[in-house]
């Protein structure tokens, strides 16, 4: 039987990160990997027999490559700290980790998410099936780009991918303060990317009320209520301030001092 290595990802995350590798045990080995965390994250996981590694934060992408280095195992999968493996995905992972390499056998593997929010399982919205990257796959079948967020992936197998029949359960956000503060960190990290293209502050809002349209009209988010609601402006709101973030980067020290003086009162 090949072995499997779940790593997940974490930062501050005390609050989540004790349910998140508690739902991990299964696997053969458990690598929780933190970026000097102040909070006791790190310690939480090594109490419960996690191998801790600390990366410093550069970005998404180049954490994610740390975090497969760690591995040791055949087969990798992964987990954000804000995730839960169940235990049907766990009897489902094992069933494929156990087959032989069949020649037109997936390398790497969707795993659906089912998200809890606002005291409910979202159905709709873009939050069910849910998908980020391919979270179970053979060693050295995959790796990550070094966007600092919303990371690409590469691919190296030629073979199709797979998709678990079964979700983990994800739990984004625990208040409406997490979800700001997590909507402030992303649009940062995401003006990084788009800030070599030509952005204007009317470019910036439509593409903040197209996210709000395609999230609670075409991907049905009015369906889920004042949740699917919540979830559109905060892709609003994602969206505008991350294309906002890169335009004033653009401007750079023309938004910092006024050339001239202020206008008389």
């Amino acid at each position: 039987m090949s072995r499997v290595s779940v790593y997940i990802i974490a930062y501050n995350e005390a609050e989540k990160v004790r349910a998140t590798v508690e739902s991990a045990l299964w696997a053969d080995e458990v690598i929780v990997v933190d970026s000097w965390s102040t909070d006791g994250t790190a310690e939480i996981a090594a109490s419960l027999g996690a191998r801790v590694v600390q990366v410093a934060f550069t970005g998404f992408g180049d954490l994610r490559n740390h975090a497969l280095d760690a591995c040791t195992h055949p087969w990798i999968f992964s987990l954000d700290a804000d995730e839960r493996c169940t235990p049907e995905v766990a009897a489902e992972i094992r069933a494929i980790t156990q087959q032989p390499d069949a020649a037109d056998a997936p390398q790497a593997y969707w795993v659906p998410r089912r998200n809890f929010f606002m005291g409910r399982w979202i159905r709709h919205s873009g939050w069910y099936p849910n998908f980020r990257q391919p979270q179970l796959f053979r060693q050295g079948a995959l790796r990550y780009d070094a966007q600092p967020v919303h990371e690409g992936w590469v691919l190296n197998t030629t073979r199709p991918l797979g998709t678990l029949h079964n979700a983990i359960w994800q739990f984004p956000f625990k208040d409406m303060g997490e979800l700001l503060h997590k909507a402030n960190r992303y649009s940062t990290l995401g003006a990084q990317k788009i800030a070599h293209k030509k952005i204007s502050m009317g470019g910036a809002l439509v593409h903040g009320v197209w996210a709000f349209v395609k999230h609670y009209v075409f991907k049905a988010g009015f369906l889920d209520g004042w949740p699917g609601f919540v979830i559109a402006l905060g892709n609003f709101e994602g969206t505008f301030y991350r294309y906002l973030k890169a335009y004033e980067i653009q401007q750079g020290a023309r938004w910092d001092a006024p050339s001239d003086s202020p206008p008389a009162a």
